[in-house]
């Protein structure tokens, strides 16, 4: 049997191997799935299997692991982007049947949906163990927002009937704060719920600024197969 790690790499390098062209704006995406295909695009970029690959990280872990790489960086706002991408390849923590996803466990949620949106093709890299019948029961919807709404979303959270934590550091005394200085609270749901829906009207209560449901695209979902 193949360790986890192992199957991680193996689903990101089937992504890359399928999707990835030389000339391409990439989007790279967060956590121990999607790392696998930055580290395997820096390695065909050195021996010149790839060339003229330009990317936009989602995360301060994704851009150090491509500076390490050699992996030339730009925003959505470079001249050299220009605001659009041809690929983004990123990993979730939970997909559905309809390819929708959960995202934002890594705390990266923000930037990584506007990368997201802002691909012509979308691809996702998971083990199988985040697939699921039903987003949300399993694993927490991740929210950014606003320090000072802190307490007033909570509520209207809570009164929605859900159960929601403000996400608290491991290593630091606190909450998590993010890369854009916001805050971080994870709702459960206790019964299935309409991601595509809840994904635009969580967004209108005041100080949340983004939400961690993707149904906006559908993503090819790349998983083991036959591990």
């Amino acid at each position: 049997m193949m360790d986890q790690q192992c199957i991680k790499e193996m689903v990101a390098k089937e992504a890359v191997q399928a999707l990835v062209k030389s000339g391409m704006k990439l989007g790279l995406g967060t956590g121990s799935t999607a790392i696998h295909a930055v580290r395997y695009i820096g390695a065909l970029l050195q021996d010149g299997s790839l060339q003229d690959i330009r990317v936009v990280p989602t995360s301060y872990q994704t851009l150090m692991e491509c500076e390490r790489w050699g992996i030339p960086l730009f925003t959505l706002n470079s001249l050299e982007i220009g605001g659009t991408l041809d690929l983004t390849i990123d990993g979730a923590d939970e997909v559905d049947g309809c390819n929708y996803c959960i995202k934002g466990g890594g705390g990266a949620l923000l930037l990584e949906k506007l990368v997201a949106y802002a691909s012509a093709s979308y691809a996702i890299v998971v083990d199988a163990s985040k697939l699921v019948e039903h987003l949300g029961l399993r694993f927490p919807l991740p929210l950014e927002i606003i320090p000072e709404s802190r307490v007033p979303v909570m509520k209207t959270l809570q009164a929605l009937g859900t159960e929601v934590q403000l996400r608290e550091a491991v290593r630091k005394a606190g909450p998590v704060i993010t890369e854009h200085g916001n805050l971080l609270v994870d709702v459960r749901f206790k019964s299935p719920v309409d991601p595509l829906a809840l994904e635009a009207e969580l967004n209108q209560i005041p100080g949340v600024v983004e939400n961690g449901f993707f149904t906006r695209l559908h993503p090819q979902v790349f998983t083991p197969k036959g591990v």
